[in-house]
């Protein structure tokens, strides 16, 4: 029998269906006039995120070898362009995090990022609607649940104000035996990616808004109806699977600079390397407009619309194949 490793993971008609999913968003936002645009992949900035880590390449600029890294998002570059242009954007790009593998994970994977002036997180949230209902071909209701309701309704505890002991003892309760330390949101992440995420977006897709003010990265802070500071921000889940992520986007320089720099103390702290902050980004802070914006997982979307249960099935080839 012939060996067909050389063969792509994404079938035929699967190919052709993924192409067609493509064909919409694009002529979703040409309706709306959102212009296309392309940023490049390899920038001299990384993601200072401690979570996210960038894959880093070496490369020859004016004959001296250089480090670079494959963007994780073209957020930072995005955001350079809205800045100077002032009108709607977007962009279907490849995007890289490195030693990502799993059912819902790879290394490379395709992402839909927009940016809209004026529009606030519910302006944005009806267009994601509105994208779904296209892409997906049926309607639908979106759900909306708050991070902090979210813990409430399955664990009984109040994510900010539960302490670290009821966190620990919460997670050991339902079995979870990963020892976060005195790491108050690795405790959150830990018990929502393991108890609560798993179960969101199955009746309908499931906008969880309000985040810890930890997790607020580029985006706005407020107060909400409790009084407690939460990060501007919401995430769309479908059948337990994150699909998209979105903020009221910070456009303050120097909180953005200082974000930064917090984020490269705990990289310090945790052995991580340390990463270069785009400057030009925060020089580009004080032109942006007031906007929102928000990133979409292509590949997993397309896994919800054909009912794939593993990545490789959504995308032609998965880094280990490539």
């Amino acid at each position: 029998m012939m060996m067909t490793d050389f063969a792509p993971t994404l079938s035929l008609p699967l190919a052709i269906a993924r192409g067609q999913m493509l064909a919409q968003i694009r002529h979703f936002f040409a309706q709306k006039n959102v212009l296309e645009i392309q940023t490049p992949i390899l920038s001299h900035a990384g993601n200072t995120d401690v979570y996210i880590q960038s894959v880093q390449t070496r490369f020859h600029q004016a004959g001296r070898l250089t480090t670079g890294y494959l963007h994780t998002s073209p957020e930072f570059a995005m955001k350079r362009v809205l800045a100077d242009y002032r009108v709607p954007i977007y962009q279907l790009c490849q995007v890289f995090r490195d030693d990502e593998k799993g059912k819902k994970h790879n290394i490379e994977f395709t992402m839909l990022e927009w940016y809209r002036p004026d529009f606030d997180l519910d302006m944005l949230a009806d267009e994601l609607h509105e994208l779904l209902c296209v892409v997906l071909n049926r309607p639908l209701t979106l759900h909306r649940l708050s991070y902090a309701q979210s813990f409430l309704d399955k664990l009984h505890i109040h994510p900010f104000s539960a302490s670290i002991q009821t966190l620990k003892d919460t997670a050991l309760t339902h079995g979870i035996t990963l020892d976060m330390g005195d790491d108050r949101q690795g405790w959150l992440d830990l018990l929502f990616s393991h108890l609560i995420e798993p179960d969101l977006g199955f009746d309908a897709p499931t906008l969880v808004v309000d985040y810890p003010v930890a997790t607020a990265a580029l985006a706005k802070t407020a107060i909400d109806a409790d009084g407690h500071v939460v990060a501007r921000r919401f995430e769309l889940y479908i059948n337990g699977i994150e699909i998209a992520n979105a903020y009221d986007e910070l456009a303050d320089g120097n909180e953005l600079a200082k974000r930064f720099m917090d984020d490269n103390a705990k990289r310090t702290q945790l052995g991580l390397p340390v990463m270069p902050i785009d400057t030009r980004l925060l020089s580009a802070c004080q032109h942006l407009p007031a906007c929102s914006g928000i990133a979409l997982g292509v590949d997993r979307l397309f896994m919800v619309r054909e009912c794939l249960a593993d990545i490789s099935e959504a995308m032609m080839f998965t880094t280990d194949k490539a």
